[in-house]
């Protein structure tokens, strides 16, 4: 038994009876949404997965302990904080663990935690990838190292539009990460459906993904499973709608020199205020959307007879 992560009880007794489990980032309540609506969405997004027979297991830090399971007092303290609250990656994991401190979780941290804690399934809005310039900037996320290494399988709507996506493809071929594309052979880009490439594969059932991501793993091939599931029509906003919001956003923050972990936080800022505020709806429904698939994922994987030890409650 795993002793570095704390279990929600509800997590816990959860992977004892090898029940689904879905894992959910904690960057989105602090970093990725204003208050009230970050809490309003953690919660509603937990209501999802509930309602399709998963448990959630929202990972963040609280005081320095890895946690997978937030009581909503605690999802009302990130979402509260908001970008005061540390954004954890995987080097920030061990400082902020021996300093006591309270962090949101990246996909990169959320799927470390996630893994040690016995969870095979994720859901987040998108994964982090090479940034556009990065052939001068050297800007590529911590995310994409974290896909290539630990094995969990992460449902998203693909790769976030401000990034340069055929880079960021190119970057997962390289390492072994196979993206599979739910019902859609393009690889969604965040708040449009269709990024003009393609996946690796298209999947239509969750059955089907489940089977994959326990064939790689049956295989010892380590690493996570990309699940891209595009945004729901009604809430998708055009290509050129987005790409020039986007243009703009980057073209703003080199003036403002912003770069590094702020850079995404202000961009998804200044492209919301850019589309009057429809990037937020579609973000807020695009997690929900990938909620549901995940927790869908996560019952097949855990019909195949997988049975998830986890951490010790405490």
């Amino acid at each position: 038994m795993n002793r570095v992560v704390d279990l929600d009880p509800e997590v816990a007794a959860a992977l004892d009876v090898g029940r689904a489990v879905v894992a959910l980032e904690s960057t989105l309540i602090a970093h990725g949404m204003p208050w009230p609506r970050n809490a309003e969405t953690a919660m509603a997004v937990e209501d999802e997965i509930r309602a399709l027979g998963a448990v959630p297991a929202t990972i963040a830090i609280i005081d320095g302990r890895l946690k997978a399971g937030l009581k909503r007092d605690e999802i009302q303290r990130l979402a509260r904080g908001g970008r005061d609250i540390a954004k954890v990656s995987r080097r920030d994991l061990p400082i902020l663990a021996t300093r006591g401190v309270t962090g949101a979780t990246t996909v990169a941290a959320t799927m470390i935690i996630a893994a040690l804690a016995g969870i095979r399934v994720f859901a987040t809005g998108g994964i982090g990838g090479v940034h556009r310039g990065a052939e001068t900037s050297f800007d590529i996320s911590a995310d994409l190292q974290e896909l290539a290494r630990t094995s969990v399988a992460v449902v998203c709507a693909g790769a976030k539009s401000v990034l340069d996506l055929r880079l960021t493809l190119e970057y997962l071929e390289t390492h072994g990460v196979p993206v599979i594309g739910y019902r859609t052979e393009r690889l969604p880009a965040f708040y449009t459906p269709d990024s003009g490439f393609a996946v690796d594969v298209q999947l239509d059932e969750p059955e089907e993904i489940a089977r994959v991501m326990k064939a790689k793993w049956d295989l010892g091939i380590d690493g996570a499973v990309v699940i891209a599931n595009p945004i729901p029509e009604a809430f998708a906003l055009s290509r050129e709608c987005i790409e020039g919001a986007t243009e703009q956003a980057l073209d703003e923050a080199r003036t403002q020199r912003v770069a590094g972990k702020a850079l995404t936080p202000f961009l998804l800022d200044r492209i919301n205020a850019l589309t009057e505020g429809k990037s937020l709806l579609g973000n807020v429904e695009l997690i929900r959307n990938n909620a549901r698939l995940a927790a869908r994922v996560a019952v097949a994987y855990q019909a195949l007879g997988t049975g998830a030890r986890g951490a010790t409650a405490r």
